[in-house]
Order: structure tokens, then C-alpha cells, then sequence
């Protein structure tokens, strides 16, 4: 079904995101093919879709078959007009998987005369020919928001690094673009939802991280966004590149879980992986859909049991090989205290000695909640360790707080 961006007028603040963010393929024609990648760029949410009809249909040949689809839609679009199956938050064994919508991951690139470029955010055009197979030589490209020493680090890095840290920074950071969720606080959101831009290869990327690691000498890499692990492949020759320029280094990727699967987790390990950080985001997948902005109940329960079950896998197979830190986001106006202590307990089942954070999460992006209160995230620190954790953080607006820090 074709859609239109419409916006809402007295919604609009005129922030700029949509035209200073956004990829959007009609921009140039003054028209709209209803891709929706300006929708979740807008934080003020004065652009929606809407149903829109299309008279004309022209002639397109997918992998050397002639079909008919609208005019003026995405070939993501055109492929599911087509039969193709395409999947979009999980990937589901589909022919094309476009997960951000934006145009930032590069999961969805077909082949497009000739040309390899993003099925989400490409116009359809009469006798354009698409093949969703990319070639075997084919580089895998990624949108990058930054590369720049970092001095907070994540739920992933291990607090004996802050501890004992003299230096400023903790890791060389990357933040990539796209993400597969709509988490109305999301804090990166300038990044996450950004499809302007060159994308990146592995190897360009890991040269401009070991750049600024020869410089500023932490020996840390860790790999965050958006979403990292959207773009599979890209993933793991990144990390495989990285351990090509710096073969001692710690390799952190910082992530929501929901797409490690055991056989993603142990091709992560292989290529280098030596420190992960898990979102957890709820226990509940009620909670997990208010925090996360999914839509689908089916689809938020998957992403959430994917989450947790990467944990208990990684702490029982990969104990002494990865250090896995996780995080358990707190805020009133979207978790309990009662929820907190459950996951708490669950964290204890898996292990009682993994590394845990109580997230404070903020205003930002869509959300309108409040901030914490200092006494409220000591109390969130204190239910997690009656739950039986050893090893507790709490994360505040007054910084990290360790966990003899009660």
C-alpha cells in the first residue's frame, strides 16, 4: 500500500532534523514516496504517514522477472508489491532486510542497474532492474555518526577500567547510525535515526578508530549507536579488521540484544569480541514496548527473549573469554520498582556476579518523563543487590556510582 509523509502543522517546532538528518529521495523532485524515513527524525512526532493512491504502475524486472508495482514508492516497497518478503525490526529469513528504515544500516542494498544501493530509501523507476542478490566481492557499507575518544564508557565496560583509569578518556568510540528500535528517550537520536551522509567499510572504519587509539593509547575500542549489530556482516569484519591493527585490545560492542542469536554471538567471539554490554530495557513486554516504542506485541516479546537469552549464553559459554556487563534501565514513569527486583532476581539466576547497571533513563528525543531523583536510583542499586547481585552500578545524572557506593 503507498503512503505520504504528511506534516502536522501545529506539531512542527522547526527544529531542522527533517531536512538536516533525513536521506529523503524525493527531496530533489519536490515529491514524496512514502519510505517514512523522516517519521522517526522528527522529535516532536509532526510527521506521520498516511495512505496515498497511485494510478500509474510501471514495469520493473526483478532477478529477470518483468513485474508491474506503483509509481513513484521505495524499491523496498516495490519488492513487497512483488511477493518478496521483507522483514524489518527482526530479520526472520527474510529476501531483503531493511531494519532502520533511514537508509543508515545498508542491510537492505540490492542491486539497482547495476548499482548497489538502499532498497528503503530509493525511488522505484519504469524499467529499472533490481537484483536482491549482491555480489560475493561486495564490501559492506555502514553510515557512521562518530569516531571520538569516549570518557564515560558503557554497561559493557568493566568498572575495574574506571577505577583504575588516568587518563580522561575510557575507549575509542564509534557510534553508528540506524537502529531497529523507537525508544521514545533515545539520547542519540541526532545519530540514531540519520540517513545523510557517507557510508563506511570496515576497514576505513577501523583505520579511523586505530587513528585516534595510536593517539590518546587506552588500548579500548567499543562499538555502540544506533544499533550495532543491524548490519551482520559489516560487524564482524569490522571487528575482524580491528583485530588485524591492534591484536591485543579489548573489542566492546555496546547493544539492545534483540538480534543475537547463539550462532551470531559465537561468530562475534570468533572475529575478536572481548566485551559486550546488554540494554536489557524491561522483563515484562509490556514495559519492553512502552520503552522501546515497538509496536508489535508478538515482535517486542521476540526481541526481549533474544535479549536475555544472549546473556545467559554468553555467561555460561563464554565465561572466561568475554566480559559481559548489562544494564537495567530505571525510570518511574516506565518501570517499577517491583519489575526492577524481578529482573534483578533473574540476573541472579543467570549469575549472580554479573556486572549490573542501573541505568537512569532521562528526557530525551519524544519523551516528556522525569528525571530520576539521586534517591531513586539508590534505591533501584539497593533492590539489585538484595536481589543477590555482587557486582552493582548505578548510573545517574551526578555520574557512575560503584558498587561499594550505597
Amino acid at each position: 500500500m503507498p503512503y505520504e509523509a504528511r506534516y502536522i502543522e501545529e506539531r512542527c517546532l522547526n527544529c531542522g532534523s527533517c531536512s538536516e538528518i533525513v536521506a529523503c529521495p524525493g527531496a530533489g523532485e519536490e515529491i514524496c514516496i512514502g519510505c517514512g524515513a523522516c517519521v522517526p527524525a522528527c522529535p516532536n512526532e509532526a510527521i506521520q504517514l498516511v495512505k496515498a493512491g497511485r494510478e500509474k504502475y510501471i514495469g520493473i524486472e526483478v532477478n529477470g522477472e518483468l513485474r508491474r508495482v506503483p509509481e513513484r514508492i521505495s524499491i523496498r516497497e516495490a519488492l513487497e508489491e512483488t511477493g518478496y518478503k521483507v522483514a524489518t525490526c527482526l530479520p526472520d529469513g527474510a529476501e531483503v532486510y531493511a531494519p532502520c528504515g533511514v537508509g543508515a544500516c545498508w542491510n537492505c542494498a540490492v542491486v539497482i542497474d547495476g548499482e548497489i544501493e538502499r532498497s528503503c530509501i530509493t525511488m522505484v523507476k519504469d524499467g529499472m532492474r533490481i537484483r536482491t542478490d549482491l555480489p560475493q566481492d561486495w564490501i559492506p557499507l555502514r553510515l557512521i555518526g562518530q569516531v571520538a575518544p569516549h570518557s564515560v564508557g558503557g554497561v559493557g565496560t568493566p568498572w575495574e577500567v574506571r577505577e583504575s583509569n588516568t587518563n580522561y578518556f575510557l575507549e575509542i568510540a564509534c557510534l553508528v547510525c540506524g537502529c531497529n528500535f523507537r525508544c521514545p528517550q533515545c539520547q542519540n537520536w541526532l545519530i540514531t535515526f540519520r540517513g545523510q551522509g557517507k557510508p563506511n567499510t570496515p576497514g576505513k572504519t577501523a583505520a579511523r578508530l586505530t587513528f585516534f587509539d595510536n593517539e590518546f593509547k587506552l588500548g579500548r575500542f567499543c562499538l555502540s549507536g544506533g544499533e550495532i549489530t543491524l548490519n551482520r556482516v559489516w560487524l564482524v569484519q569490522l571487528l575482524e579488521e580491528l583485530r588485524k591493527l591492534n591484536p591485543e585490545a579489548h573489542l566492546h560492542i555496546s547493544t539492545n540484544g534483540s538480534l543475537l542469536t547463539r550462532d551470531y554471538v559465537d561468530e562475534l567471539v570468533d572475529a575478536g569480541l572481548t566485551d559486550i554490554g546488554i540494554d536489557l530495557k524491561a522483563l515484562h513486554t509490556d514495559t519492553f514496548m512502552k520503552t522501546t516504542g515497538l509496536q508489535d506485541k508478538e515482535v517486542a516479546q521476540r526481541c526481549k527473549e533474544n535479549a536475555w537469552k544472549a546473556v545467559d549464553y554468553i555467561c555460561h559459554r563464554y565465561h572466561e573469554k568475554v566480559f559481559i556487563g548489562v544494564g537495567v534501565p530505571y525510570n518511574k514513569d516506565l518501570t517499577s520498582l517491583e519489575e526492577i527486583r524481578d529482573m534483578g532476581r533473574e540476573l541472579c539466576n543467570i549469575d549472580p556476579s554479573i556486572q549490573t547497571t542501573a541505568l537512569t533513563y532521562r528526557p530525551a528525543y519524544r519523551s516528556r518523563i522525569m528525571m530520576p531523583e539521586l534517591d531513586e536510583m539508590k534505591a533501584v542499586h539497593r533492590i539489585l543487590k538484595e536481589a543477590g547481585l555482587t557486582k552493582t552500578i548505578r548510573h545517574t545524572y551526578a555520574g557512575f556510582f560503584g558498587p561499594d557506593e550505597i
